[in-house]
């Protein structure tokens, strides 16, 4: 008899928060051309993400010329794709599959879900309200929320949440780095 593997159920749990948000789903490849990866995020050229240890690149092209082709590192090529394809307003997620050459642990993982909403009138609050909405649904009413300011080159502003550790309750363990928080997000 099978049944619904744990990063399934999880990745279906947070769809549907989003949906009753009014999120719709958007996915894209899993090979991803360097533009779409990189350019469109704006990280440059010499950006560490950008190094042969920290990504798998497929393919380079030997003269220079056309695409650069490697494993998406991130599902914001996802994102890039929608904007080049769809007029505001958007407000969609991107779950999907990530490539990173790291070591997979409690703290790090290769699935990501990322969102974006472009529209008018929309601000760093309607941010904010989101994802406290969505730690709420997901972790549930009493998990404590930490939202720190934070840098990526790619947002501006940027934040990033911990929630209180859900193993120790906050008291400090392994998992939570002795700190008894646990970094969720980035935004």
């Amino acid at each position: 008899v099978g049944s619904r593997h744990p990063l399934t159920l999880v990745r279906n749990e947070m769809v549907s928060i989003f949906k009753r948000l009014g999120f719709s789903v958007a996915e894209g490849p899993e090979i991803e051309d360097d533009w779409h990866n990189f350019g469109a995020m704006n990280l440059p050229e010499d950006h560490p993400a950008r190094d042969m240890q920290d990504t798998f690149y497929i393919k380079k092209p030997e003269d220079g010329n056309g695409p650069t082709w490697l494993l998406r590192t991130h599902t914001s090529s996802v994102q890039a794709r929608v904007m080049e394809n769809q007029k505001p307003p958007i407000r969609v997620i991107c779950p999907g599959r990530v490539y990173r050459n790291e070591t997979i642990s409690a703290r790090a993982h290769f699935h990501q879900v990322e969102g974006l909403y472009i529209d008018e009138n929309v601000s760093f609050a309607d941010l904010k309200q989101t994802l406290y909405f969505f730690v709420q649904e997901m972790f549930g009413k009493d998990v404590k929320v930490r939202f720190r300011p934070s840098y990526f080159p790619f947002t501006e502003p940027s934040a990033e949440m911990d929630i209180s550790c859900l193993i120790c309750e906050g008291k400090g363990c392994n998992i939570c780095k002795h700190t008894g928080w646990v970094e969720i997000l980035g935004s």
